[in-house]
């Protein structure tokens, strides 16, 4: 059984999106994400379920909880300590985080993915997906895609708006014979919804090791073929090109992906960015442009942004 050093950051939900930015730039085998939010907008969805045993205001209808996990072996004072160094030096670039607590503490995983279980219901996404958790039923109404998934060890459940955001235009935007890079895919739930609606070659990739092993169960639990998860650093681990590319996270690495994108996305191919708070829309906007893409749409759902774009021609 593994045993993982859990720091938990109890904050305000404008400030989650600058949190994981300094989590993910740190040595973190995994963050889960607990946005009361998310759970009510799925309570008054067209699928919804029983709160009454689920105390999810235990820190206030504003709080969330960042969940990071860290190797047993590592020294959680000096992680606790540069994770305020950075939220202290985040001033420098008038980002005010205040109101926060840390915590931390040794879990085990199974542990830790019981008490996630709780909380994780079958979700429509979009006009054809249910996302559904391994150990829940559900049966296909009409044409819906089931998506079985597995969080595995803090990767989350796919229902957060970035990933609905993302499933939604991936959508819009398959055509026949399609060839799909997931950048950053986590649980694999991109590439996976990109395969189900026929896309002809998926492939995933995540720098997380755990990640990769996640996304992997995943794509057998779905029975899929055609579909590579891969580990490496963003794109460069990918060969060839797509049609389209896809990549779930946050607005800073985006800006380091544009050019790669370029490279390597196909003559009318689109480039699916999400993970992008509505202030730093403006900053991915004038980048895309600048390197030569122009905006096809943008989606917003509560504070995240998707934005696609493709190369513009001459």
């Amino acid at each position: 059984m593994s045993t993982w050093n859990e720091i938990k950051i109890i904050l305000n939900e404008e400030d989650l999106e600058y949190i994981q930015g300094i989590l993910y730039s740190m040595d973190v085998r995994g963050v889960s994400i607990e946005d009361p939010r998310d759970l009510l907008d799925r309570e008054k969805g067209p699928l919804t379920w029983d709160f009454a045993d689920i105390n999810i205001f235990e820190y206030g209808k504003d709080k969330a909880v960042v969940r990071a996990y860290f190797n047993i072996d590592v020294d959680v004072k000096e992680v606790i300590h540069e994770i305020r160094e950075r939220i202290e030096s985040a001033k420098e670039f008038g980002v005010i985080i205040e109101d926060f607590e840390i915590f931390s503490e040794e879990v085990h995983e199974s542990d830790w993915a019981n008490e996630w279980k709780k909380y994780y219901k079958p979700t429509r996404v979009g006009r054809k997906f249910v996302i559904k958790p391994l150990w829940e039923d559900y049966e296909p109404q009409g044409d819906e895609i089931i998506l079985n998934m597995d969080p595995g060890m803090a990767f989350g459940t796919g229902t957060h708006e970035t990933t609905r955001l993302c499933l939604e235009a991936i959508e819009d935007h398959m055509r026949s014979d399609t060839r799909v890079f997931d950048i950053g895919t986590g649980s694999g739930i991109l590439a996976i919804g990109a395969r189900m609606l026929g896309a002809s070659e998926v492939v995933g990739v995540d720098l997380d090791v755990v990640a990769v092993d996640s996304a992997r169960e995943n794509v057998g639990y779905n029975h899929l073929d055609h579909v590579e998860i891969l580990h490496g650093n963003l794109m460069d681990v990918v060969e060839g090109t797509a049609d389209i590319i896809v990549a779930n996270i946050i607005a800073e690495v985006i800006l380091v992906l544009i050019d790669d994108v370029k490279k390597k996305i196909n003559v009318d191919g689109v480039f699916i960015a999400s993970g992008i708070i509505r202030e730093k829309e403006k900053m991915v906007s004038d980048a895309l442009h600048e390197k030569g893409f122009s905006i096809v749409e943008v989606r917003r759902e509560g504070e995240w942004v998707c934005i696609v774009s493709e190369v513009s021609h001459a």
